[in-house]
């Protein structure tokens, strides 16, 4: 017997042949099932699996990232005090910058866990470091304070602009190739690109509340942020 063989749209001229008799509602439900069926059996993704190149530029950046954003929460919660008691104005900006840095880190502890890539091993020594630079740059007045979230912010939002350039360039590839991207990559870059543009709206309102005026400001930034460049090469590596 010859095989018989329906289209969707075969069903649908059927379906519209009969569409005056009794049949028509059973013809609607077959072609239904005919579409669900070839929608549950739609073939996966073609994803390039990933060199161990790629591997480790994925492991080490969300090192990196949640050893920096341990550093960010420390650094604001150190200055915190010292600043909001001589500024009480300054309150609600110094707890949304905070809260934004608390809910990057938690975001960079949930895609370690999920990863399973180690963290740091530096990573009681930043938390020193970085309290330390909090409270010392708060005792130093506002200007200080602000001046450190600048020099911070800037080479963070660089870090970021890497990274994000990175996975660019692999996409790119891979679309080159004839692959799709897998929803994890898509969604880190997405994530990746929030978290850079909050990190610079911080750096945007250091400069308005007169980081500039720090004394000295060439000094005090130029310190900082090679000592961020510095944390950033060692925690991508150890």
């Amino acid at each position: 017997m010859a095989s018989i063989r329906y289209s969707s749209s075969s069903l649908l001229a059927k379906c519209s042949a009969a569409s005056a008799a009794p049949a028509a509602g059973r013809c609607i439900a077959n072609t239904s099932r005919v579409r669900n069926f070839a929608t549950e059996t739609s073939p996966p993704k073609k994803l390039k699996p990933l060199t161990q190149e790629q591997k480790d530029f994925l492991s080490s950046a969300l090192r990196v990232n949640q050893a920096g954003e341990l550093a960010a929460t420390l650094i604001y919660k150190g200055q915190t005090p010292p600043i909001v008691r001589q500024h009480p104005h300054l309150r609600p900006l110094m707890k949304h910058m905070y809260d934004q840095e608390a809910g990057h880190f938690d975001t960079f502890n949930a895609l370690i866990h999920k990863h399973r890539v180690r963290p740091t091993a530096l990573y009681p020594v930043w938390s020193v470091l970085a309290t330390g630079l909090g409270w010392s740059t708060a005792l130093m007045g506002r200007e200080a304070a602000m001046a450190c979230t600048e020099a911070v912010e800037t080479e963070i939002g660089n870090h970021y602009n890497e990274q994000i350039r990175t996975l660019i360039e692999m996409v790119t590839q891979w679309k080159q190739e004839g692959y799709e991207v897998s929803d994890e990559i898509s969604e880190l870059t997405k994530t990746l690109r929030r978290i850079r543009d909050e990190e610079l709206e911080h750096l945007d309102h250091a400069v308005e509340h007169d980081a500039k005026k720090a004394e000295p400001h060439w000094l005090l930034t130029g310190v900082i942020r090679a000592g961020c460049k510095g944390a950033i090469w060692v925690s991508e590596r150890v």
